[in-house]
């Protein structure tokens, strides 16, 4: 090969082994940048990723579609991002003891004996604990996800609803949280995530559930349901609405002794006989006038309305209705019950997660005081006309007449 002056001119910088040593550290550190770089973009697009596959399966499981708040798009990854990164607020997945708080507001007034003296000691302690989503818990990991329930227990307060919930959570396809979350009523404006947070995680395959009894009675609930899902599915445990409002006042009574009698709180005036509707214990069992206010919203089709009264004489009869009403095989038969003499009601051989038999507490069954045999008449001719009408438009006579 000729020796060339311009070959001598490029090699000569370079030839020396310092200089050598220096070329390759910038081309090392040039691959190390690229490679960060590219790592970060990379992670930058995971949240959008996951958040994507929770949505499509959220979408394509349970009972139905659900619509919820907040688009997609860069934003949303951002906020998403933030999120992650924020130290999620502390909050305890509160399991209901069955037990009624000891201690309820002093106030004397006749508006505390409608709603405010239901308060139980679960739902103050969500109150005084609400908590911020954590944006980990709304998609998928190993031991399922958090999902907007599918079916919810709307009513009624004194019906057997915790009864029925107890009941339903043998369900090996039923997750349901055991606390009253009080959304569509007292905690709307905490928003979609905060609710969804409070649910237990499910598999695929499995419903989502809670109960709150007073939704059934609340005049927003059926909009703000809707909005969810046009697709949730409604359950509504009645009973006789003359034994519901005794039921009512003596669980009022076991924590405020003090309160004026049952037959003094029924009438606005005891000589006329005129029923006084604007006491809670009555005007919870007019079920006609509330069911309007949810028709306005679902079809009847998709409420399902369980006799209080079969759900103590025939339990896995009634729990057979509900299960075809979600879908579900009919797994909870007679074999998980068996009638406790001393409480007047059925009980659980097993419950969720436990081996031992299990009861609903000391509160449940209580004993009720003896009301004035005219104005349980009385009563019964009120609620006489609204049951009919309550019959027509269930298709059902719950034979409370």
């Amino acid at each position: 090969m000729e020796y060339s002056p311009v070959c001598h001119s490029l090699y000569a910088p370079w030839s020396s082994p310092v200089k050598k040593k220096l070329l390759l550290l910038s081309i090392m550190f040039f691959i190390w940048v690229y490679m960060l770089y590219s790592c970060v973009g990379y992670c930058s697009t995971m949240p959008s990723l996951v958040v994507e596959g929770y949505r499509g399966k959220e979408t394509g499981s349970g009972l139905g579609k659900r619509t919820e708040s907040g688009g997609g798009g860069g934003g949303g990854r951002t906020d998403l991002v933030s999120r992650l990164l924020a130290k999620p607020q502390p909050w305890e997945d509160i399991e209901s003891d069955y037990e009624e708080p000891s201690s309820i507001r002093t106030a004397a007034s006749r508006d505390l004996l409608n709603n405010e003296l239901d308060t139980d000691w679960d739902e103050q302690h969500q109150q005084q604990r609400a908590p911020e989503p954590s944006a980990m818990s709304s998609f998928s990991n190993g031991s399922g996800s958090k999902k907007l329930p599918q079916a919810i227990i709307i009513g009624v307060k004194k019906g057997g609803t915790r009864a029925l919930l107890e009941f339903l959570r043998v369900h090996p396809d039923i997750r349901a949280v055991g606390a009253e979350p009080h959304f569509f009523d007292r905690n709307y404006d905490n928003g979609l995530e905060w609710y969804r947070d409070l649910m237990p995680k499910t598999l695929e395959g499995q419903i989502t559930m809670e109960k709150t009894p007073s939704y059934f009675v609340t005049r927003e609930a059926p909009a703000r349901i809707s909005a969810m899902s046009r697709d949730t599915k409604l359950i509504v445990v009645v009973r006789d609405p003359v034994t519901r409002a005794i039921s009512d006042y003596t669980q009022t009574l076991s924590k405020k002794p003090d309160i004026p009698s049952f037959e003094s709180l029924t009438f606005k005036n005891r000589t006329t006989g005129l029923i006084d509707t604007s006491w809670s214990a009555i005007q919870i069992g007019i079920y006609a006038k509330h069911l309007d206010n949810w028709l306005q919203y679902f079809p009847m089709d998709q409420i399902l309305f369980v006799s209080g009264e079969r759900l103590i004489s025939d339990p896995a009869g009634e729990l057979g209705r509900v299960q075809d009403f979600l879908g579900l095989k009919r797994i909870i038969t007679d074999k998980h019950f068996y009638f406790n003499q001393t409480k007047g009601f059925p009980c659980l051989k097993k419950a969720e997660g436990s081996s031992k038999p299990h009861c609903l507490g000391k509160t449940k069954g209580r004993t009720h005081p003896n009301i004035d045999p005219e104005v349980v008449q009385r009563l019964r001719d009120f609620y006489r006309p609204f049951n009919m009408k309550f019959y027509q438009m269930t298709g059902h006579n719950f034979g409370w007449d």
